[in-house]
């Protein structure tokens, strides 16, 4: 006997549930692909490059083992204005006599004080294109005064053009008793307007290693030198300015030399070695040094 009531609609039965897959996101476009992986791996070197350049490389790059006072020395010298000047890139350690003897011997002449006559001195020299060995340097500072000692070395006809080192002694930095002449030697390229205070000045050239390396090799020929060894200076630089404004690069060393109480020919000074990471340090600075010597100063307008 059926159930159904007469007039009684049976409901329809519900149909089972499907269970589909969930859908997956749309496929990015290929470019947006590309582009996410560059800016990661972008990030990735920027990360790098910084926790390298900020944390790991100072630290290698720093060594002071053959004289470890130095690690406190100051690095730069400073104009009178308190504008840092020029970095402090080479040391002798000697008495006064010995290093005035030895810069003498080796081609460089001692710079006058700067007096009216001398200033006038070197304007004529400028002006007509004519030496002038013994022209003054202006005034630099280091441990509260101006440098105690000041060598030139002429280059061609005009007092434009020179190589010159600035010497401070310091007892505090120098060895057994003897002190350290700490200095600050570069190349005078010309002379124009400083673009920090609009004095009459001269402008120096940027690769400060090449006046460090050279006043080290005048003193080595003329066999004034007993050792030789380097200690971190400025630091590597790549783009630094001087009081001037001027632009300067340089692998961040200070050079020391110990002078010998007279000159023997052909000797041959005792040189400490750097340790392996400054070593390799150097290697990369002389790959690059040739572009950074090939790049124009953007500020440059002086005559030459």
């Amino acid at each position: 006997m059926s159930d159904d009531l007469p007039g009684k609609v049976t409901p329809p039965l519900p149909e089972p549930k499907r269970h589909t897959a969930p859908l997956s996101p749309p496929r990015r476009p290929r470019w947006q692909r590309i582009l996410i992986r560059a800016m990661g791996l972008a990030i990735a070197v920027i990360l790098t490059w910084l926790i390298l350049a900020y944390l790991i490389l100072p630290v290698l790059w720093r060594h002071y083992e053959h004289h470890p006072i130095m690690e406190r020395a100051p690095k730069i010298t400073r104009t009178a204005q308190g504008i840092p000047g020029d970095p402090l890139n080479v040391g002798l350690i000697g008495s006064k006599e010995e290093l005035i003897q030895s810069m003498l011997n080796s081609g460089w002449d001692a710079a006058d004080p700067i007096t009216l006559r001398s200033s006038l001195a070197i304007a004529r020299s400028v002006l007509r294109n004519r030496p002038d060995a013994d022209a003054p340097v202006s005034n630099l500072y280091l441990f509260g005064r101006k440098q105690d000692l000041a060598f030139e070395k002429p280059v061609g006809t005009s007092a434009r053009h020179r190589h010159h080192v600035r010497f401070w002694e310091s007892s505090d930095y120098g060895r057994d008793g003897i002190p350290l002449w700490i200095g600050a030697v570069t190349y005078d390229r010309s002379v124009g307007f400083s673009r920090r205070t609009g004095q009459i000045t001269h402008h120096i050239g940027p690769d400060i290693d090449a006046e460090r390396n050279g006043l080290i090799a005048d003193l080595q020929s003329h066999g004034w030198l007993t050792e030789e060894f380097q200690v971190t200076g400025v630091g590597p630089t790549l783009s630094g300015r001087n009081g001037g404004g001027d632009r300067y690069f340089t692998d961040g060393e200070l050079t020391i030399g110990v002078l010998a109480s007279s000159s023997v020919p052909d000797r041959s000074p005792s040189a400490l070695k750097n340790p392996v990471a400054i070593r390799i340090k150097d290697q990369l600075w002389s790959a690059i040094r040739p572009l950074l010597q090939s790049l124009p100063d953007p500020q440059d307008q002086d005559s030459r």
